[in-house]
């Protein structure tokens, strides 16, 4: 229902935006002009007159002025609709400047359109500083988050440490790529196409890891068992040669492979090894090369043991105690 009454008020197509944009410029000029006296007349009584101390509002009055202000602010919406296209097709400007212009060109605008309208309802603009206080309370406590959102999206956009296309991770373990930066919130893509919807306060005063704020490298690790009983320097170098084999593995810095531990049961390497962009997944990689790692282990006879215990069972021999022999005296 909402949407409906959305698209009477502001309708998507752009003939009938234009064809409501030029009937209220009709209106308003035909009111200056003089055409709609018998409408005033009639409406611009003290019958249909309410008064609110020394000032009164009749229906005419009410009537024109809404008029007025659809119309500024209807021009407002072509306008905002314009500037905004053309903001879009700016190529050589990053896509967070061109948010952030966008913005700031619609913060302007509306705050224009809001002034010009209240110069056509004929409220004196001097009078706001009356209310300057009331609604900076009303911003402090009503307001306050929504406030907050809004500048810290302005402050996301000037800073540039998140942006469109950016894959971040959340301190409550959001993991995803950033879609769209709006005034109020940023939108999240996860891996299993959820989207969800960030307030930009967090992204300011939480913790935020960014894997593509300066490059789009990132180190992938494994963790590889060996048994005792193989030759874990052919082991060490299967490993590396796994990482190396792999289109996605990076040339530089090169794959690094460990000795870090002998465990329990296995001889314990770390392979490390840099993909040079993250935005391509590292699940796939990871599993990829320890599939390879795998095969080239079985072809060469290393084994990965998995944790076994051995029980020992002894047996003790002891003699059994000789029994208490009846001496035939009864004690009473």
């Amino acid at each position: 229902m909402t949407s409906i009454w959305l698209t009477i008020i502001k309708p998507r197509r752009s003939a009938a935006k234009w064809l409501l944009f030029f009937a209220l410029i009709a209106i308003v000029s035909a009111t200056y002009l003089g055409y709609l006296d018998s409408v005033r007349a009639v409406l611009d009584t003290p019958a249909l007159t309410i008064r609110i101390g020394s000032y009164g509002i009749s229906a005419y009055t009410l009537l024109s002025g809404t008029i007025a202000v659809a119309l500024v602010f209807w021009t407002t919406a072509i306008i905002a609709d314009t500037v905004e296209r053309r903001i879009s097709k700016l190529s050589n400007v990053r896509a967070a400047n061109r948010a952030l212009v966008l913005k700031l060109a619609q913060i302007l605008i509306y705050v224009i359109a809001f002034l010009v309208a209240l110069d056509f309802v004929g409220i004196d603009l001097t009078t706001l500083a009356v209310f300057s206080g009331a609604v900076g309370i009303g911003l402090g406590f009503g307001l306050q988050k929504i406030a907050s959102n809004f500048i810290s999206g302005l402050i996301l956009l000037m800073e540039k440490s998140v942006e469109e296309g950016d894959l971040i991770e959340l301190s409550d373990g959001t993991f995803g790529f950033i879609r769209r930066a709006s005034a109020r919130y940023t939108l999240v893509e996860t891996f299993d196409s959820k989207e969800i919807l960030v307030p930009n306060e967090d992204l300011i005063t939480n913790r935020v890891i960014n894997w593509t704020f300066s490059n789009a490298s990132a180190r992938i690790e494994i963790e590889i068992g060996v048994s005792y009983h193989s030759d874990i320097e052919l082991a060490h170098a299967l490993i590396l040669q796994a990482a190396r084999e792999h289109p996605r593995c990076a040339k530089t810095p090169e794959p690094a492979c460990f000795l870090r531990a002998f465990g329990d049961s296995s001889v314990n390497f770390t392979l490390h090894f840099w993909v040079d962009d993250v935005t391509q997944g590292r699940w796939p990689t990871q599993s990829e090369v320890m599939f390879v790692i795998w095969r080239k282990f079985k072809e060469n006879g290393i084994e990965i043991p998995f944790p076994q215990r051995d029980l020992h069972i002894r047996s003790d021999t002891r003699l059994n105690a000789t029994p208490l022999q009846d001496t035939g005296n009864d004690t009473v």
